[in-house]
C-alpha cells in the first residue's frame, strides 16, 4: 500500500471487492481497473463493495483468499452485508513446504539492545513481578486479603482513584440535591496521584491472579490450569511466586510442580506454596503467606536490568475489537515487525485459532516440516468440530462490533487477523498451555476471546504483547506489558487513555506499513527497557482469564 491518499482500495490483485477508506455516498463514481461505475448504496468507511456483479453463490475474495459467497445477487457497486453474503472458506490439506520468504532489512536495529531482567534459564524479562496465585477459586478471598495488605503499603497502588468523585456525589445528596441535579452536576475527575514510595526498587509490582477454576470442572481444565500457572511462574517477567492451595481440589500442587519441571528442569526462583488444610487456621495461613512473600521479595529485589539482545524478545500478537481497517493497517504493520524480529532471532506468537479460519492452507504450507503442519491442521479441525458440536463453529466468531465495522464473515476477519504473523516460516505449533521453546513464528492454539488469548500467550512466554484494535478495548495483563495499537486515527483520538500507538497513518497515506512497523519496534524496545509505560500498565489493567477448554470462541 502506498502513502498516496486514496478513498478505496483493492487489497490483493485477485480480490473482487474494494474496501472504502472513507465514507462514500450513494452514487459516488468509482473508476477502477479500466471501468467506471457508481455506488448503488452508501458505503461506510471499512466496508466493502462489489467491483462487478456477484450472482448467487459467487465466490468472494479478499486478501487473495475465499472469504464468503453471495447469498443474493450483489450488483456492481453494491454493498456487501450479512444479508447478501455468508461465510465460506477454502478447504485445506497437507501440501508442499513453502518456506522461502524475503527477510527484511534490519540495518536500523543492528546492535540495539534492551535493558531486561536475566533469568537462570537464559530467558530475559521486560519486567520484574512477584505473583500471588490460588490453585482453586476457594482461595480467592485469601488472595484479596493479601492484596489489601501488600499493594498499598509496598508502594504498588495504581494512580487513578475515584474516591474523591464519590465524595462529591455524597455532598450533593446530603445538600438535598435531586437525582436530576446530581446527574447533571459537573463532577471534577480526580487527578492522577503519584505512586507512593516503593520499598523494593527493582520489583515492578505484586500481581494477584485470581480465577474461577481449579475444581468442580473437568480434569482437563484443572490440569491445563496447572500448566498455565506454571507458565506464569517460570515466565521471564516473574521473579517469584506465592501459591495458595486449599488441598482437596482437582488442581493439586503436585501437578503444578510437574508442570514447572517441564518448563524449567532447574527451576530456582523463590516459590512459596501454602496449603490451607495443612496449615490450619486462616489467620496462620495469611501470616505465613505475608512473611514468606516478604522474604521472597527481598531476594527478588536483588535482580537489576542488564543489556540484552533483541533476540530475547518474545512478542505475543493479539487483536480485539477488530474493524475493517485491521487487516490493512495495524495488523500488517505487526506482520512486518514480526518478520524483523524473526530475522534477528526473536520469537513471535500468533494465536486465536478461530481467527485463522480460511488461511489454514497458507499457514500449513509455511510450517517447517510435515509433522508441524499436521499438528496445526489437527488442532484446527478438532477445535472447530468441538465448537460445531456445541452449536457454534468458527463461522460464529465475528462479534456485533466486528460486523458493524465491516468484518461480516469469519473468513474476512481471519484473513486480516493472520497478517499479524508476517511471512516467515512457522517454526512450531503449540497447544494450550504449552511454552515457546523455538525462535521464529509460533502458532498457539487459543480461542479468539481477547483476554483468554492474551492470558495464554503470556503463559507461553510472551514478554511483550502487541494488541491491535479498531473499536477500542482495555485489555491488559498482570505481568506482561500490553501495547495497544489503533487501526484508525478517529479511534486513537477518541480513546487516547487506552491506546499507545496510532496506525491510522497507514490508511491516511502518511506512513507506509514498513515505516509503521519500525516505529512500533522502537517503542517496544523502550517498553522492554522500562523507559516507557503502556497505557494498560498505567491503568492497572491486569486481566487474567484461563481458558476453559470446553468451547470458548
Amino acid at each position: 500500500m502506498s502513502t498516496q491518499k486514496e478513498t478505496y482500495l483493492r487489497i490483493h490483485p485477485h480480490d473482487n471487492v474494494l474496501v472504502a477508506l472513507q465514507d462514500l455516498p450513494q452514487g459516488t463514481v468509482i473508476t477502477f481497473d479500466g471501468q467506471t461505475f457508481t455506488l448503488v448504496d452508501k458505503v461506510a468507511a471499512k466496508h466493502k463493495f462489489a467491483i462487478n456483479e456477484l450472482p448467487v453463490d459467487k465466490e468472494i475474495y479478499m486478501y487473495g483468499v475465499l472469504v464468503g459467497k453471495a447469498s443474493a445477487v450483489i450488483p456492481q457497486g453494491g454493498l456487501l452485508t450479512t444479508e447478501n453474503v455468508h461465510h465460506a472458506a477454502e478447504g485445506f490439506h497437507l501440501g508442499e513446504r513453502k518456506l522461502q520468504w524475503h527477510q527484511p532489512d534490519t540495518t536500523n536495529f543492528e546492535g540495539k539492545t534492551f535493558m531486561g531482567y536475566h533469568r537462570a534459564d537464559g530467558s530475559v524479562g521486560t519486567g520484574n513481578y512477584w505473583i500471588v496465585v490460588p490453585m482453586v477459586f476457594c482461595e480467592n478471598r485469601n488472595i484479596n486479603v493479601l492484596k489489601e495488605a501488600l499493594v498499598d503499603k509496598l508502594g504498588y497502588k495504581k494512580a487513578k482513584s475515584y474516591e474523591g468523585d464519590v465524595e462529591q456525589l455524597m455532598e450533593l445528596y446530603q445538600a438535598g440535591k435531586s437525582v436530576e441535579e446530581i446527574l447533571n452536576a459537573d463532577i471534577q475527575v480526580s487527578e492522577d496521584k503519584p505512586n507512593s514510595k516503593r520499598l523494593f526498587k527493582n520489583i515492578d509490582g505484586i500481581k494477584f491472579l485470581s480465577h474461577s477454576m481449579g475444581c468442580g470442572g473437568t480434569r482437563e481444565d484443572s490440569d491445563t490450569l496447572c500448566g498455565l500457572i506454571a507458565g506464569y511462574i517460570t515466565h521471564p517477567n516473574v521473579a517469584g511466586a506465592t501459591i495458595l492451595s486449599l488441598g482437596c481440589q482437582h488442581a493439586q500442587v503436585s501437578i503444578l510442580q510437574n508442570e514447572i519441571a517441564k518448563r524449567d528442569a532447574n527451576f530456582s526462583k523463590p516459590l512459596v506454596v501454602l496449603e490451607q488444610q495443612k496449615v490450619g487456621t486462616e489467620s496462620e495461613l495469611l501470616k505465613q503467606a505475608l512473611k514468606q512473600t516478604f522474604a521472597g521479595l527481598v531476594k527478588a529485589n536483588e535482580t537489576t536490568r542488564q543489556p540484552a539482545p533483541l533476540s530475547k524478545l518474545c512478542i505475543g500478537l493479539e487483536c480485539g475489537g477488530s474493524d475493517g481497517f485491521s487487516g490493512i493497517s495495524a495488523n500488517p504493520a505487526l506482520g512486518y515487525l514480526s518478520d524483523l524480529l524473526v530475522t534477528m532471532g526473536g520469537s513471535v506468537i500468533l494465536s486465536e485459532f478461530p481467527e485463522l479460519c480460511g488461511v489454514e492452507q497458507e499457514l500449513s504450507d509455511r510450517c517447517i516440516d510435515v509433522e508441524t503442519a499436521s499438528r496445526f491442521m489437527h488442532l484446527m479441525t478438532t477445535y472447530n468440530a468441538r465448537a460445531e458440536a456445541d452449536g457454534s463453529g468458527f463461522y460464529a466468531n465475528p462479534s456485533p462490533g466486528n460486523i458493524r465495522d465491516g468484518l461480516i464473515t469469519d473468513a474476512i476477519k481471519s484473513a486480516g487477523a493472520a497478517k499479524k504473523g508476517g511471512t516467515s516460516p512457522v517454526t512450531a505449533v503449540l497447544d494450550y498451555p504449552e511454552k515457546v521453546t523455538k525462535p521464529g513464528l509460533n502458532l498457539l492454539c487459543t480461542p479468539g476471546s481477547d483476554v483468554e488469548s492474551t492470558t495464554a500467550e503470556v503463559g507461553a512466554g510472551a514478554n511483550i504483547v502487541l494488541f491491535t484494535t479498531g473499536l477500542g478495548t482495555p485489555t491488559g495483563n498482570p505481568v506482561t506489558p500490553v501495547i495497544k495499537l489503533s487501526t484508525n486515527t478517529a479511534m486513537f483520538e477518541r480513546m487516547p487513555d487506552i491506546i499507545d500507538i496510532n496506525c491510522g497513518t497507514i490508511i491516511e497515506g502518511s506512513e507506509t506499513i514498513h515505516q509503521a512497523g519500525e516505529r512500533i519496534l522502537d517503542y517496544v524496545i523502550k517498553v522492554a527497557s522500562g523507559e516507557a509505560e503502556p497505557k494498560s500498565v498505567k491503568l492497572g489493567q491486569d486481566d487474567f482469564i484461563p481458558w476453559k477448554r470446553g468451547v470458548s470462541l
